[in-house]
């Protein structure tokens, strides 16, 4: 682990948080707010995440038809990075919770850079204003030089990508839940959950099915 020598608070925290992540979905979902991910240079304070079961009718999941090469490490164990590619040109990733076996992951949808400022601007030098850089699962990605490297890596441990509790505490009353944004399947389950008037949160849209003419 990244600490220093007699941090037991920090050690103490760090295995909380292993523990949290090894628990039941949704309390690891709503844990993980405030929560820091650090990679390439930049630190993001986690302020959206989504909830994804395995094969317990969550029909949005990549698991709910079983195990795959793609899916493989959203079965276990806990605390590693479950990264994917989307629409042929964005990385996103999620970190692998539950016990070993049952597939469920937590997709990181947005955060706030607190360190690194300059290195995230560098990679995105489009982005206007510093609240958009990881506002969005592949802008976070984007945001931190996080790609198909990081797949299965442990991210409580001391490796490249590498994940730590929150530095501050999360009031209760400051996260909310709602439906996940734009899933085809089970929409209307209350697994996304957001620190409430965070202006890094992404904007909300439901799927909506394509009509053939």
């Amino acid at each position: 682990m990244d600490l220093l020598p007699g941090d037991h608070a920090a050690d103490a925290d760090l295995a909380a948080l292993a523990d949290l992540l090894a628990g039941p979905l949704l309390p690891a979902a709503r844990g993980l707010l405030g929560c820091e991910l650090h990679a390439g240079g930049v630190t993001v304070r986690i302020t959206e995440v989504e909830a994804y079961a395995g094969m317990a009718g969550d029909q949005a999941s990549h698991a709910h038809r079983g195990r795959t090469p793609r899916n493989a490490v959203m079965f276990g164990p806990a605390g590693h990075a479950y990264v994917y590619f989307t629409y042929g040109m964005h990385w996103c990733m999620n970190v692998v919770t539950g016990v070993e076996g049952e597939a469920s992951a937590v997709l990181l949808r947005a955060g706030e850079v607190v360190d690194g400022l300059a290195a995230a601007r560098d990679r995105r030098p489009a982005v206007r204003r510093d609240v958009d850089l990881a506002r969005g699962p592949a802008r976070l990605c984007a945001t931190l030089g996080i790609d198909r490297s990081a797949y299965g890596g442990y991210l409580l441990g001391d490796g490249p990508v590498r994940l730590r509790p929150p530095t501050r505490t999360v009031p209760s009353e400051t996260v909310v839940a709602g439906p996940r944004v734009g899933v085809t399947g089970a929409h209307d389950l209350p697994w996304r959950f957001w620190l409430d008037g965070d202006p890094t949160v992404s904007a909300y849209r439901r799927h909506v099915p394509r009509t053939r003419r």
